[in-house]
């Protein structure tokens, strides 16, 4: 495509050679590579990048963007047994459409004068959380259940004013290399080892790694691996006596059965609101939740924003604003902030808080009950395939469990390609992160599941592995 005699990109605007030609006259420049001067040579690309030609329309552009997806395989064409850290859960309709209204979709960054009824829709979102884990203060989501981890252990730092955390060493690999990224140099962090039979926390360990250098211990309940750490009170109890902040990650969907975290110690917890109403999305919808005591200690160390009932300038009027706003680094604060913050998942807290109410404590614990059966019903009918083990740890265990394979001669690389031929995707391969468990996966399954597809997965591997 041309305009004037001169190559035009159909995608990239000021392509045109006259236009560029006057840019850079009004720069100073002589050409678009004067602009990159600084990086040395060494680090630039001397040959044209592997690209194809631009498409002439947007009809034969669409047509290969459709072509190209349909090579994807999603969850709605296969049986999904991936979690990970990204869980299928359902998604009512509700959530869809509520957080499709413009109000809230192109809310951005409104304040309460021109953004009327997000800030109530947030705080009703942190009352709802915070009574699923019956804490005080929850904050305006971070980008996931990972950063949601890292400041808490930054948090814990600063009110301890100690360098040190130590990291339960069960945690997803992925995540444990975004904290450590997120608190270097501020707070070293320690691997906590685990019982390689019951996958729990060793408090022998534990013990020997806490010293007056311990700003905190964290730990996940349930575990990344998918087992319920029933040791809670016992970890914060040592963590308490040694000066340290006990931190706990949490999934919100196990909270309609189990013991939320602050029943057995736990200072401040994070967690993902992903399994809350929000779908897969490649990956996410993730929004990192944290939430603490109503202590003064504890609220001013958060870096994102706290939303609650407070006066107006009116006498007697009360409205939905923020709390504590200039300890922000988008407050008064700047550089002294606590932490930078930028674009949160506003959006995706709107949507927890309208799972949660759809839901309420009675459907929280019916979704709670119906992962735990179906998920016990799965480790057990694996379990009589030959050559493998149903659960890896002996451990109870909420919607993941450690699928054992090594007894069976084939690797999870193998059995997954093969799953995959019979349209089910299988659980995640744990051999590379977790090299001691020899060939694992890590297996999910949730409210989503239905007896025959645990049943297709089932005979489905006894097929691969037995013949």
């Amino acid at each position: 495509m041309t305009i004037g005699g001169f190559k035009n990109h159909p995608y990239i605007p000021n392509s045109v050679e006259e236009v560029q030609k006057e840019m850079l006259k009004e720069l100073g420049l002589d050409s678009l590579e004067d602009l990159h001067a600084e990086i040395p040579e060494e680090l630039k690309l001397k040959s044209k990048l592997n690209l194809p030609e631009p498409f002439k329309s947007e009809y034969e552009l669409r047509r290969n963007l459709e072509q190209t997806l349909e090579k994807n395989k999603t969850c709605k064409d296969y049986i999904n047994f991936l979690g990970a850290g990204c869980w299928q859960h359902y998604v009512p309709a509700i959530c869809d459409e509520i957080n499709g209204r413009s109000e809230f979709l192109t809310a951005y960054a409104g304040e309460a004068y021109n953004d009327h009824g997000r800030f109530q829709a947030l705080f009703e979102y942190e009352s709802l959380v915070a009574e699923l884990i019956d804490m005080d203060v929850v904050n305006v989501p971070t980008y996931d259940w990972a950063q949601a981890a890292a400041t808490s252990i930054r948090m814990a730092a600063r009110i301890t004013n100690r360098k040190e955390a130590l990291v339960v060493g069960t945690i997803d690999r992925e995540k444990l290399l975004i904290i450590k990224n997120y608190c270097d140099p501020a707070v070293n962090i320690r691997l906590i080892n685990y019982d390689k039979e019951t996958g729990k926390m060793d408090l022998e360990d534990l013990k020997a790694k806490l010293s007056e250098n311990t700003a905190a211990v964290y730990f996940e309940n349930p575990s990344f691996l998918g087992f319920i750490e029933d040791q809670g009170q016992e970890i914060s109890d040592m963590a308490h006596n040694a000066g340290a902040i006990s931190i706990v990650g949490v999934d919100p969907s196990s909270l309609g059965v189990l013991a939320p975290p602050s029943h057995y110690g736990a200072d401040i917890i994070c967690g993902d609101l992903q399994p809350l109403g929000i779908h897969m999305n490649y990956g996410g919808g993730q929004s990192g939740f944290i939430s603490t005591r109503d202590e003064e200690k504890f609220v001013m160390e958060f870096p994102s924003r706290l939303f609650g009932v407070a006066p107006t300038v009116k006498e007697g009027e009360y409205g939905f604003g923020d709390i504590a706003y200039d300890r922000t680094s988008f407050g008064n604060l700047r550089e002294k902030g606590k932490e930078f913050v930028g674009t949160h998942t506003s959006l995706w807290a709107i949507t927890a808080g309208v799972y949660l109410s759809l839901m309420g404590p009675k459907g929280m614990y019916e979704l709670g009950q119906n992962i735990m059966q179906k998920s016990q019903y799965a480790i057990q009918e694996l379990g009589k395939i030959k050559g493998v083990k149903g659960s890896r740890f002996n451990s109870i265990n909420f919607k993941e469990f450690v699928v054992d394979f090594n007894d069976t001669g084939k690797t999870v690389e193998e059995i997954n390609k093969e799953l995959l031929k019979r349209g089910i995707f299988g659980g995640k391969d744990l051999s590379k992160d977790f090299p001691e468990l020899g060939q694992c996966g890590l297996y999910c399954v949730t409210e989503i599941h239905l007896k025959e597809d645990i049943d297709k997965l089932v005979n489905s591997l006894r097929e691969i592995i037995e013949g």
